[in-house]
């Protein structure tokens, strides 16, 4: 482009400034291809997570830098949150291509809304043909530049891990994971860890992602230290995951182990896993631990720490988003409206109905008083019309979907 022109460099200018106030719009539809061409990156929660993540962070610095320099080229060093979605990638060892098919497609989606927004905004003909010439240059310079710098960073990664004893750990690990025919005493030797014993795994994870190095490790250690343990097991699974395992035998004590997180990082969530014996048990546990972290994933206003017993219900009725929140809305009806006062009302029939209909249990673990939660109650059923004991069960499981998930399953 010819920088020195201001007419397009306005132009420019005022296209970024319009999309960074509908930026929302633009990441959830690059989100939506490269889930596309790359569903491995949609099935698993953590990376969905660092993927969205990368790209607010990518599509952020074009328009911030198209706002600021229009037409100048963009630094083209991979935004910190790529670096981390491309060290996952490796660590869950996906291959090269996965990342090369999310940024181009990333790219398209990318520019079919700036080139939308660009003819919407610009009547001459000339002059769209000016700007849609000058900003390609510099979309496409600054995509491949940020890819070439994700690629390195992951073949740096690839170097580290198999230089390691973290490869030979996580190399096992896998084995275990997929029931290879491993054996467990050999096995237990190379990780230091009791394959014989009772165990309890743990998914951890930064919500949001990032925060204070270590963290996770340190939020394992305390679980550990909880369960009178000298020390987890642990292979990071992401730069914002970690899996452990605890081995005991019996099994923990929950209410120590919950009241340990109170002491990790604020943005650390964890799931535990059902204690399982021996190998089968090891698998297992994570297994369950993992299905716990997929339907919690999302829900900022979640419990730090979170057991597998809680949501097994939740689990088995989660399996088909859509059709869970048709049933929630059907259930609850006027109760799904937004605002404090429904989501008390919600928030106590819910815990009104755990209790089994008694008001003064569910008072003392609201803390409020017992006219208050039946006052409460009473008027959830002037919205549903009808008495909660009709549908009990229908109402407790929209609740504890709710609860669980977040208010993304609102309908």
């Amino acid at each position: 482009m010819n920088t020195a022109d201001p007419r397009i460099a306005a132009l420019i200018r005022c296209v970024a400034q319009k999309l960074i106030s509908r930026v929302d719009e633009g990441v959830a539809a690059i989100d939506a291809a490269i889930f596309e061409v790359a569903p491995v990156l949609a099935e698993d929660p953590t990376l969905a997570m660092e993927s969205r993540a990368s790209v607010r962070a990518n599509v952020l610095r074009f328009l911030t830098a198209m706002q600021r320099s229009p037409g100048e080229p963009v630094s083209r060093d991979a935004p910190l949150e790529t670096v981390d979605l491309a060290r996952t990638l490796v660590r869950r060892g996906i291959e090269l291509e996965v990342l090369v098919q999310s940024y181009r497609r990333g790219q398209n989606a990318a520019w079919r809304w700036w080139t939308d927004e660009a003819m919407a905004a610009v009547k001459e003909r000339e002059d769209l043909g000016e700007l849609l010439q000058a900003s390609s240059a510099v979309m496409f310079a600054y995509v491949d530049g940020a890819l070439h710098s994700a690629m390195a960073r992951m073949e740096q990664e690839r170097q580290d891990l198999l230089s390691g004893d973290l490869a030979r750990r996580g190399e096992t690990i896998r084995l275990l994971l997929d029931g290879a025919p491993v054996n467990a005493e050999r096995a237990g030797r190379q990780l230091e860890y009791d394959l014989t014993a009772r165990h309890t795994a743990a998914v951890l994870w930064s919500e949001p992602p990032g925060g204070v190095p270590g963290a996770l490790e340190q939020a394992a250690d305390l679980l550990a230290g909880a369960a009178r343990v000298r020390r987890p097991l642990t292979l990071p699974a992401g730069t914002s995951t970690l899996w452990a395992w605890i081995a005991t035998r019996r099994d923990p004590d929950w209410d120590a182990l919950r009241d340990a997180m109170r002491y990790a990082a604020p943005n650390v969530r964890t799931v535990l896993g059902p204690p399982r014996d021996g190998v089968t048990g090891f698998r297992r546990s994570h297994a369950a631990a993992l299905t716990a972290q997929r339907l919690l994933t999302g829900n900022p206003d979640g419990e730090r720490l979170t057991t597998y017993h809680e949501v097994e219900v939740v689990a088995l009725a989660s399996r088909d988003e859509e059709q869970m929140s048709e049933f929630i809305g059907s259930t609850l009806g006027p109760l799904c409206g937004p605002g404090r006062a429904l989501a008390d009302l919600r928030t106590t029939l819910r815990v009104y109905l755990d209790e089994g209909g008694h008001a003064p249990h569910a008072a003392e673990r609201l803390h409020t008083h017992r006219n208050t939660v039946l006052q409460r109650v009473a008027r959830a059923e002037t919205l549903l019309g009808y008495r909660v004991t009709e549908r009990r069960l229908a109402l407790a499981l929209a609740l504890e979907l709710l609860h669980h998930l977040g208010s993304r399953m609102l309908p």
